[in-house]
């Protein structure tokens, strides 16, 4: 694209970037393994931009697994994009929208080669309601967005929590609220990711640090949604999703896809059972009812009955809490013996790892509890960690959202520390971290 628009030989362009990343293994040992094979396929899409966005970006390799196992430098909405086909989705509808629109475009060329449909529609309530719509026809689905068109996409949210329709809603957060500024990052959408919706009911939201998590939670994503039958946040930030980084795929053999659990022919009932019901798909003569109103197991509507609703919302709520040991996960570090802990998700967790290591140096030992899941909210394991530190520390790009969380999940056995920063797109740097480790361990 930029060759075209400086009217370049595209060609030559390409031959460009070919000398620079064969030049990558002697300036940057840690990238030895980034020669010029790994980015066949992306050139030659390139050189094929001119003739408009034809299929030749995978044509060299036929798509073939050898050739897609293996060591990638991706894009973090692209190692979604392909974490969403590895995991079987066929459909996906969207809204162009910065900076989640790379998901859009990658999967608008890879769903048909892999048998599925992307659709742009005319805005991000109809995105979901297409992707309620298709996960109910039996095709894994997903949408892709930020917080403007997130906050659009509330009510059809709380429409696919009622009707308990798997599915994956990938939030890339920016800078908000309302407009806000597009290009930069921000993580001022956890606590809608949690209530955005209105009524009752327990969400499952994933946090990617890397573009290999962008990958891998993706996946994990689908796999929850298909085992839980609820929809699925991913919810990512600017800083992962533009980000580049070395990344593996595995054979698909070594990767674990779940699907939804389906419903026998003599089966009637299709939700709010004890263990997670079956789910139909339309056409296949169960003639079950879809709807946002108060139903019973079978889908009738029962709008004024007090214990229909009880029954069904706690069974919303119950299906998450009941199995949040197998719902949460994150990564641990020193918890039990440490004299400073931190609890921290998303970008901003990247500047954990060196700040552990500069406050090793000034004799402060760091525990840290990483959040893979921010919902549902590992309660236990900060509050053990509470009861082993003098204080915790969490650092967000946005104005304490977490941080009250971590307050209550602590119940008081340690003081909680805001390091806060918004706008702009400004990081947390491992020295600002490390400055109140140091701070905080006094």
């Amino acid at each position: 694209m930029t060759s075209n628009r400086y009217e370049n030989p595209v060609t030559g362009a390409a031959a460009g970037i070919r000398t620079r990343v064969a030049g990558l293994g002697s300036r940057c040992p840690s990238q030895a393994r980034l020669r010029p094979q790994r980015y066949a396929i992306p050139i030659r899409f390139c050189a094929n931009k001119s003739e408009g966005y034809s299929l030749a970006y995978y044509e060299e390799k036929k798509l073939t697994e050898e050739a897609f196992s293996r060591t990638y430098f991706w894009q973090g909405n692209e190692a979604c994009a392909e974490g969403a086909i590895k995991a079987g989705c066929k459909f996906f509808a969207g809204y162009p929208i910065t900076p989640a629109s790379e998901i859009a475009e990658h999967l608008a060329l890879r769903l048909p080669q892999t048998g599925g449909i992307a659709v742009q529609m005319e805005d991000e309530m109809a995105s979901l309601g297409a992707v309620v719509g298709a996960s109910w026809t039996g095709a894994k689905a997903m949408t892709a967005t930020s917080g403007p068109g997130f906050s659009l996409m509330q009510e059809l949210m709380g429409y696919a929590f009622m009707t308990e329709t798997p599915c994956v809603v990938v939030d890339v957060q920016r800078a908000g609220p309302s407009t806000g500024q597009a290009t930069k990052c921000g993580q001022g959408d956890v606590m809608q990711a949690r209530w955005g919706a209105h009524g009752d009911y327990a969400s499952i939201a994933l946090s990617p640090n890397s573009v290999q998590e962008m990958f891998d939670l993706t996946i994990r994503a689908f796999n929850l949604a298909e085992t839980y039958r609820t929809p699925v946040i991913v919810l990512a930030d600017e800083i992962i999703a533009h980000m580049r980084e070395q990344i593996q795929i595995p054979p698909s053999d070594e990767i674990t896809v779940v699907n939804r659990k389906k419903p026998k022919e003599s089966d009637k009932m299709f939700f709010m059972m004890d263990e997670i019901a079956p789910m139909p798909s339309v056409g296949e003569g169960f003639n079950v009812a879809v709807t946002g109103s108060t139903h019973d197991e079978t889908g009738r509507r029962f709008t004024a009955d007090p214990i229909v609703h009880r029954r069904l919302v706690e069974t919303l709520v119950g299906k998450i809490r009941n199995n949040i040991d197998k719902i949460v996960e994150y990564e641990a570090h020193s918890v039990e013996d440490c004299d400073v802990g931190v609890v921290s998700f998303g970008c901003t967790s990247r500047a954990l790892y060196e700040s552990v290591e500069s406050a090793k140096e000034k004799g402060i030992r760091v525990g840290f509890i990483r959040l893979k899941t921010v919902w549902p909210f590992p309660e236990k394991a900060v509050y053990d960690m509470a009861q082993n530190c003098k204080a915790i520390i969490v650092p967000e790009m946005n104005l304490k959202e977490m941080f009250y969380e971590v307050e209550r999940a602590a119940h008081g056995a340690a003081p909680v520390v805001p390091v806060n920063k918004v706008g702009g797109g400004e990081m947390i740097t491992p020295e600002e971290l490390t400055a109140e480790i140091v701070r905080s361990a006094k």
